[in-house]
Order: structure tokens, then sequence, then C-alpha cells
């Protein structure tokens, strides 16, 4: 129930599970290359990498295939570890020399002003917003009149916009900066509408930054920001620059192969327009490569000596999954979706878990692979691409008046030549088998049997032609099934079937399982009949793994929460194992115990040393900073020292750090964005169920009183405008708004909001 997710998001679903099938399918390949730091005779170093062997190339991790991590190409050299270490000792002592040098200037020009698509790409990357956040603060900067509305797909910026933002780059950065005639740009995305120009400052002013900051807030800010810089960018000057490469090789002997080594370096001579803006890269290593790489001054000919040689393994890695800015810019491209619905789309196919995210990337569900596999299977057409891009097309021709909307669905659905959306349900609503659906054969094991994975009620599970069964942890990816994993969650699954043991005091089973949520012990059996009562069950502590887990273990985790004693005046004393980890609790009184402190064995006057102490309220104690992690767009990072240990922090997040994590100081980035949006999305998921049911109570009464007013001008013939009357309360001044209910023939008129939202 509750899948229903639309013709677009559909396809947003498929692209993401046509990726994790080609993850699922990789087989890695190992290769083996040298790299050398080499001196010039003036010693200077630079480091250059191995490139060919006797005039063969040497073999990169493009030339094998994914599916099978074979070599694909015959006119390549492959190096295995003992060949590659062979050559490294031979060519330790060789003498080498710089047999070419090579110089080619390059320019590089600005990118187009923003649309919603590329500024929500450009959030994401520089900013790590999800397009709803990028969105929200677009949508406020618009509103307050900074920026130009933010929904639009066109790159073209106005005469006025262009004048006051080449006056602005002569004042902020000089002439010298200013592109020599105003660029203009084309749109070139499928299907574009071209309403609006692009994404600019508003007004005949460049607000200031910390204006925005202090009237609207950090994220709008940060926005704004992206949005001037980038409008910037687009009137300047071309960068400019060279690309270097020199070769440098060994004297070819009677056993010594002659080994070309290849350094590339880049230096940008002007900045221009990359002195307000660099955009951003989905690649990290084609972002590494832009950075300036300065080659030593050298001639061809000229000796250079070995300063340090090493053989490097590599192994090929498969295809990454896609983010949500790689997401966007593929729908676009395929001329699928509109400036206004993105986010909506985003949103939509994770809220209701067809994927989810794994540090930036999103990982499609289980779930979704079944609902893919049942369109794929069954209805094919609608969830190809091209389809979906051509609809969108025949939807632009109704909205310009070149086609009738009546006969478009006729055919849709009745068919014309070929069968429509009615016949071909009729011809499938029979042959589709939901067990077949909701099986997705994986592999067969060393046995020789089936694994299969089974989308049910409660979640995906495996089974085994033996009919083993076991849970599949509710964050792990489709792709790390892998035949070893696999095992092992059938292992414990068969090991969750046999109890560890009796419960003396009820001569209960109990059992160690493992869940969704991880592993839990249970005592006695559940009862197929009666719904209602479950058997007790406990999860493992923090630092508990299945494999500690013994009979008198299990009793004491079953035991919790425990009754320690009472105190002076007959309270009863318990320990108790929390959401946020074990506490002491004395009626309404709680303290958290400290990480010496054992759950399972404190007692009671280390109960009542504690319940002694000071509260200390979640969040009271002033966390001491450790370091500060600087983005590359700028953001900045705070690791802190709180109640419950090291965090990271965004200024709106928190995010602990692992605990076998050593030294805090030396997170990185990219760690620290993961840990980031893990618990982003931990919050979001937490709060989706009251969200839905508030929204649901609300929206109730308006349906029915929709109703009423359709009914009530049923029977007018002319146009009729109803005026809302409301009843004055004490102290409350009477409502002088009207809303105009307009009933048109052949149509239901709609209210146009003044200011769309996310959800249009």
């Amino acid at each position: 129930p509750k899948l229903s997710a639309g013709r677009v998001q559909t396809v947003a679903v498929r692209i993401l599970v046509e990726r994790e099938r080609e993850r699922m399918r990789f087989k890695p390949a190992v290769y083996w290359d040298l790299s050398a730091e080499f001196l010039t005779e003036a010693k200077k170093p630079f480091t250059a990498r191995l490139h060919s062997l006797d005039g063969k190339r040497l073999a990169t991790g493009k030339d094998f295939d994914p599916d099978t991590g074979k070599l694909v190409r015959d006119d390549v050299a492959l190096l295995d570890e003992k060949n590659a270490v062979t050559l490294r000792e031979k060519l330790a002592a060789a003498a080498f020399a710089v047999v070419s040098v090579e110089e080619k200037p390059f320019t590089r020009t600005p990118a187009p002003p923003f649309t919603t698509s590329t500024l929500q790409q450009e959030g994401n990357r520089k900013l790590r917003f999800d397009p709803k956040r990028t969105m929200r603060a677009a949508q406020r900067l618009y509103e307050n009149g900074y920026i130009t509305y933010m929904r639009t797909d066109s790159v073209a910026l106005s005469d006025e916009a262009i004048r006051l933002t080449r006056e602005a780059i002569v004042t902020e950065y000089g002439k010298d900066f200013l592109n020599d005639q105003p660029r203009r740009f084309k749109t070139k995305v499928r299907n574009a509408q071209e309403a609006h120009e692009a994404i600019r400052p508003a007004g005949d002013r460049v607000a200031p930054i910390e204006e925005v900051q202090q009237k609207l807030g950090g994220d709008e800010a940060k926005i704004y920001e992206l949005v001037w810089k980038r409008t910037m960018a687009c009137q300047m000057k071309d960068a400019r620059g060279r690309r270097m490469s020199l070769q440098v090789a060994n004297k070819p002997a009677k056993d010594l192969a002659e080994a070309l080594f290849r350094a590339t370096g880049n230096v940008i001579d002007f900045a221009g327009f990359l002195r307000a803006y660099v955009e951003g890269s989905d690649d990290p290593e084609a972002m590494l490569a832009e950075r300036d790489t300065i080659l030593p001054p050298v001639a061809q000919g000229d000796a250079v000596s070995i300063a340090e040689l090493g053989a490097d393994r590599h192994e090929t890695t498969p295809p990454p999954r896609l983010t949500e800015a790689t997401l966007v810019k593929a729908l676009e491209e395929s001329g699928i979706g509109r400036p206004s619905t993105y986010a909506s789309i985003l949103d939509t196919i994770q809220r209701r878990e067809y994927s989810f995210k794994k540090g930036t990337a999103l990982v499609p569900t289980l779930t979704a692979f079944a609902v893919v596999k049942l369109m794929e299977n069954n209805l094919a057409s609608y969830v190809d691409t091209m389809f979906t891009a051509r609809m969108e097309e025949s939807l632009d021709g109704i909205s310009r008046g070149e086609l009738g909307p009546v006969p478009y669905l006729r055919e849709f659905y009745h068919g014309n030549g070929s069968p429509g959306l009615r016949r071909t349900l009729d011809e499938k609503v029979n042959e589709i088998d939901p067990r077949e659906v909701c099986s997705l054969p994986l592999f067969k094991d060393e046995q020789g049997r089936q694994i299969i994975v089974r989308v049910g009620r409660y979640g995906p599970f495996l089974q085994r032609d033996d009919d083993t069964t076991a849970a599949i942890p509710r964050e792990m990816c489709p792709d790390e099934l892998t035949p070893d994993r696999v095992r092992e969650l059938l292992e414990a699954g068969a090991r969750a079937d046999e109890p560890i043991g009796k419960d003396p005091e009820t001569g209960l089973p109990v059992y160690l399982k493992t869940g969704r949520f991880g592993p839990y012990v249970q005592l006695g059996d559940r009862d197929p009949d009666d719904k209602k009562h479950k058997p007790k069950m406990a999860s493992l502590l923090a630092n508990m793994t299945p494999a500690d887990v013994d009979l008198a273990l299990a009793l004491k985790l079953l035991s919790l929460p425990r009754t320690l004693g009472n105190d002076a005046d007959g309270v009863p004393v318990e320990a108790h194992n929390g959401r946020y980890g074990p506490y002491i609790k004395r009626g309404t009184d709680t303290r958290s115990l400290e990480p010496q402190d054992d759950l399972l064995e404190v007692t009671l006057e280390r109960a009542l040393e504690l319940l002694a102490q000071e509260r200390k309220g979640r969040g009271r104690r002033t966390a001491t900073a450790l370091a500060t992690i600087d983005g590359p767009g700028g953001e900045e990072l705070k690791i802190l020292d709180g109640r419950f240990g090291p965090y990271v922090s965004d200024g709106t997040v928190n995010a602990s750090l692992p605990k076998d994590f050593e030294d805090p100081t030396k997170l990185t980035f990219e760690q620290a964005m993961e840990l980031l949006d893990a618990r982003r999305s931990r919050v979001k998921a937490k709060k989706k169920a009251p969200a839905k049911k508030a929204a649901a109570k609300k929206t109730t009464p308006k349906k029915k009183a929709a109703k009423k007013t359709t009914k009530k001008a049923a029977g007018s013939k002319s146009a009729k405008v109803a005026k809302k009357t409301t009843t004055k309360k004490p102290g409350a001044e009477k409502s002088t708004t009207k809303k105009p209910v307009v009933k048109k023939s052949g149509a239901t008129a709609r209210k146009t909001p003044s200011t769309p939202s996310d959800e249009d």
C-alpha cells in the first residue's frame, strides 16, 4: 500500500535501480603501475606515473569489462604485483632523461546563469543542500525581492540585468575582468518552456550578503551568494592557462624494457571569471585535475634522477551511485520533469521509501526493485524514458493549443493502432503473479541452491531453496548482498530458529535473532493466532555483537528494565536501556549512566550516587571546540566535545562520531558530511508518521466543505461568485477577503496561488 509515485517519479526510481543493477553486476579487476618522484639537475622535484612499456600503453581501469572484470583490449600491457615489483627493482638503478616537453594553451568559459535545475545541483554539490532545502531558501529570497523567479528552465538574461551585472563587475573586479561583449546564453534542455529569465539578483542593486544573512538567515544567504557569484561570472572574461606535459624514459637495455613516465600540470595565467565563481563537479578526480600543478623548467634531453619509486596496486570501482544533483541532471537532460517538480520528485521517492540516502548518494530500496520489475515486465512502455519525454512534449502541445486534450486522452486510454492503457491493463491483470513480482533472484550458492530476495509486507528478506530465511538489515544496500554477506545472514537466520537455551523461571525458549533494526534476543515463540501479544524482546547493547551473546547474557538483557532496589523513602530504582542509551530511573527522576558503568551490573549504591548528582539536561553542557573543517564551497563545520562524546556540527545538525574513531581532529570534510547526512535522514524518518496523521486530520474537513460548495453552485448556468462570510468574534476584525469560486462550462476553475510552493 501507499506506493503510488506518479509517472515521472517512477522513471526516476528506474534510473536509480538501473545504476544499482550495474553495481550488483560489477566484478572488480586489479592492475598495477609505478609512480616515481624525479629530481631535475637543479634538484627540483616532480611526480610522474608509468605510462607505457616498450611503446605499449599500460592498462588502466577503463580497459576492463565492469561486468566480468576481464581485460577487453589486447593492445595494452597489464602488470600484476610480481611483474610490477620486479620492474621497480630494475628501474631503480636505471638512468633517466626527459624525452619530450609539451605546453598547450587552453581557455575556459563561464557557465550560464542558474536555472532551477542547475541551482539545485550546485546547492547539492557546494552546500550539501537537498533540492527541497535549496528551493525553500530560494522561495524566501524571491518573496523578499532578492532574486528573480526561482522556477525557470531559461538561461537568458534581460538587457537590464546584463547592464547591471556588467556595471557591478567593473566596480567589484575592475575593467580587466569584464568580457568585451555581453554574453547571451541559449537553453539547450529539451522541452524548455523559457517563461522566465534565468535566476539572478533582482532589482536595481545587488544587495550585500550580510543584509540577506541578517534579514533571512544562513541558508538564504548561502543560496543568494551562489546566485550572485554565478551571475557575475557569466559576464566576465574567459580564464586562460597552459596545460603542460613532460615524458621521462630510461635507456632500454638487454633485460630492461623502455619505461615511459608521464607528468602533467596546469597553470592558470589569467583567472577571468574564476575570480568570482568555480562551478562544482560530480567527479572528485576531475576537480583535483583542475588544480594548479606547476612542473619544473626542463628541456628535452635533460637528465633526471629517481628520488623515490613505488609499485602501486589499483582496483576498478563500480559506477558511482547517483546523488540528488546528478539525478536531477539526468532527468533534465532526458526532457523529464519541470523546474517546479524536481524537488518534489526527490522528496516523494524518499518519503515513500523507494530510495534512501547513504552519505550524499541515493540508494534504491528492494521495494523499488520489485516495483520496477513489475513495470518492466508488464508495462514496459510506460516506464520508458522516451515515453515520458514524449508525453511532456504532448502536454506542452496541449497547453499551447496545438493538440486537443480529449482526443489525446482518448488515444492514450483506448489506443490508436496500438493497445491503449485500458486494454493493456485488462490483458495483464490476470497474468501478474504477485509472488513472482516480489521475488528477486540473486545467485546460486556453492551447493547450487537458489538465493532470492522476497519483498514482504514487513520488509525484504532472504530465502534459500531449503526455506531458510533471514531478515535484511534496513540500511543494507542491494549491491552489498554479496555471496559472503548473504551466507552470514542466512547462517544467522538458521541459528535464530534454534533456541540458545531455556529460561529457568518460565521454561520458555530463548532466541538470538537479527531483524531489520539489528540483532536482538527473544523470550518464547510468536503465536500466529494471537497478533496482539508478542513475546518479550530486547535489543543488544551498543557495545555487543551476536557472537558475545550466550544464554546468561540473553537473560540479563531480557530482565531489563531491572529493579535495583528501593531508596530510603521506599521508591523503586530501576535500570533501563533507552533510546539515548542506558539510564537510571526513580519515579520521574532520571540520570544517564556514565561510559564506565555497566547497565547489566550497576548496583543500587551506584544508582543512588548518580541520582544524587545535579541533573544535567540534554544539551546543557557547554561543548568544547576541538577543530574546524573548511569545505570546498566555503562551508565551515565544527568538531565539538559534548556530553556524549565528540560530534560534528554544521550549525543546524549534530552527528556523533563513531566510537572507534581515535582522533576526532583528523576527521575529513567528506567523512563529516556523510555523518551529517545520515543523521539528517534519521531525523527526517522519525518525523514522517506524526506529520502524515496531522495532515490527514486537517484536510478532511476541507474536502467536505468543498463538496458542499460545488453542490450549491451546480444549478447555475451562468458564472456565479460566492462571497465567503465570516462570523465576527469578540475582539476580532471583520474579514473582507473574498474568494471567488467560478464555475465554467466544460472545465473546473482553479485558483492560482500568487506564490507557488514546492508542493506545486
